[in-house]
């Protein structure tokens, strides 16, 4: 994997108008993993990038009248298939986090990057997801260099009350062995 000017090459490029700049562009030292499906459950649908980039239509789904009208965006989404799409340049921030807090700091968006898994936090998430995030990982390791593998967490870590992505199913043990192994 290889980022240039702030895209991952690799991905499939989609746009998302929800991000702006970040108040310290050289603050990029968080990793938050999340994970999405729309409708909850369903996967390979074309609503989580239509959420993305506000086209979401209410009336798709009897559930999607509640998020159509939030403005949300993820850095990120890796498909059960391994697919990865970018919506947000890395050096953007995306609206990811929300009112969030990681070790004493607020605003968790303003020096994180967002990265979803398709999936639920109530079940298992594909092999083929955990080598792409560990791929990702290393390669955003190596281009932003306050990251670090100590300042990787879950949605639910920075906004506990709010929020219980990527689950119990996510294998942060797994994850962390196969970045050791690329290591």
């Amino acid at each position: 994997m290889i980022i240039n000017n702030h895209w991952l090459t690799s991905a499939q490029k989609t746009p998302s108008p929800n991000c702006d700049h970040r108040g310290d562009k050289h603050d990029i030292s968080l990793i938050v993993i999340h994970c999405i499906s729309l409708p909850e459950g369903q996967f390979g649908t074309p609503f989580i990038e239509q959420l993305f980039t506000n086209q979401l239509d209410a009336l798709a789904h009897p559930g999607f009248s509640e998020i159509c009208q939030l403005h949300v965006s993820s850095h990120i989404v890796i498909a059960r298939n391994g697919l990865i799409t970018q919506y947000v340049p890395f050096n953007k921030r995306a609206w990811h986090a929300g009112k969030s807090e990681y070790k004493g700091r607020e605003k968790c968006n303003d020096f994180s990057i967002g990265i979803e898994l398709e999936g639920t936090d109530c079940s298992p998430y594909s092999e083929i997801q955990y080598v792409q995030l560990a791929s990702l990982i290393q390669c955003l390791m190596q281009t932003y260099p306050k990251l670090s593998l100590n300042n990787i967490t879950g949605h639910s870590d920075i906004a506990p009350q709010r929020k219980t992505d990527p689950g119990k199913y996510f294998d942060w043990k797994k994850l962390s062995q196969l970045l050791k192994a690329i290591n």
